[in-house]
């Protein structure tokens, strides 16, 4: 669908990082040109986590695929997520190295990213949602705390829902809070609940700008549950952790899938242990928010096609439709907009 007059100059910031974010920003784009992507600083695994641990960089690799999904150069798209394969750089996406290097040259993370922005010719802009290099903690019961995203991520937390924090204390980047004071809509991406909306959402300051933000604020749920965090968790229990984290209500909509996987493709294509996130339609009647169901899968299943790729094997290869899901949210703010 080609952008109306109507939506094309909607402010839209999508709040994630990784694969979540990427999927809405690649299908959002078709319906305006202002789309910020905040993403979350707190990633430590692979290519990025090795430049983090190397080199002192902030981590590159979700403002990447940010980057890479508002790109309107294909070459440059496939250049950017080109991984080596063999030699000291094996692992690495070409894009995370080019973003250290000019973090490197500028001194300045957020610089780098603008610069590597304008390589790429994005439409909109890229921010990450601080600029304080910071470490993820978790602390359960059962674990005790829990150091760095990519440990959290992958940590079984036994049906607790933990607290969380970033060390050192993390600043909001004031570009971010601008974006979601000013956004039309604010949307909060799918993704790795506790490993990668977490560290977005728990930085001082995030919650209290999207409770004051006059935007619509959507969450659009996971299609499928975590093994050993997300264990059992409906939308409604999925929508109340992310205002759990973020320390306040804030939400105005949910965004949810209503056709469930076929078991068979489950049992090929989802992660060992990973479920089809189930709704209760009474609980969702109920809530704060505004719940919308629609068919969101993707016709197509995800293929990696790097060998290299070491977090590869963590990622679920059932994804959100890109149009589907942005259509969806642009048709709750249409809607909204009618009302008023």
């Amino acid at each position: 669908m080609v952008p109306t007059p109507a939506n094309a100059d909607l402010k839209i910031a999508v709040i994630g990082g990784g694969t979540g974010s990427f999927t809405l920003l690649s299908g959002l784009k078709e319906y305006t040109s202002s789309l910020t992507a905040l993403v979350n600083m707190a990633d430590d695994g692979g290519s990025t986590g090795l430049l983090r641990d190397e080199l002192g960089v902030l981590p590159p690799g979700d403002v990447r695929q940010c980057l890479v999904a508002l790109s309107d150069a294909p070459k440059l798209r496939d250049l950017f997520n080109y991984r080596f394969e063999e030699g000291s750089l094996k692992g690495h996406a070409f894009g995370n190295l080019f973003l250290t290097a000019l973090e490197k040259m500028t001194g300045d993370f957020a610089e780098g990213v603008e610069v590597a922005a304008e390589v790429l010719n994005i439409s909109g802009r890229v921010d990450p949602i601080t600029l304080t290099n910071v470490t993820l903690m978790m602390k359960t019961k059962s674990h005790g705390e829990v150091k760095g995203e990519f440990l959290i991520g992958e940590s079984d937390l036994g049906g607790e829902r933990p607290e969380m924090w970033l060390e050192p204390e993390a600043g909001l980047n004031p570009k971010a809070q601008t974006a979601i004071k000013e956004a039309d809509i604010v949307v909060i991406a799918p993704g790795n609940l506790y490993g990668s909306l977490a560290p977005a959402l728990i930085v001082p300051g995030v919650g209290e700008a999207l409770a004051a933000s006059k935007a619509l604020k959507v969450y659009i749920c996971n299609l499928v549950t975590k093994p050993g965090q997300t264990d059992g968790y409906s939308v409604s229990d999925f929508a109340s952790e992310i205002e759990r984290l973020a320390g306040r209500d804030f939400l105005d909509a949910v965004v949810f899938n209503t056709r469930q996987p076929d078991k068979n493709l489950l049992k090929k294509y989802a992660g060992a242990g990973e479920l089809a996130v189930a709704y209760d339609m009474a609980k969702l009647e109920n809530a704060s928010y505004q719940a919308f169901g629609a068919d969101l899968l993707a016709g197509t299943i995800w293929e990696n096609t790097s060998k290299s790729d070491p977090m590869a094997a963590a990622r679920t290869l059932i994804r959100h439709d890109p149009i589907v899901t942005a259509r969806s949210i642009i048709e709750l703010y249409s809607n909204r907009t009618n009302e008023d």
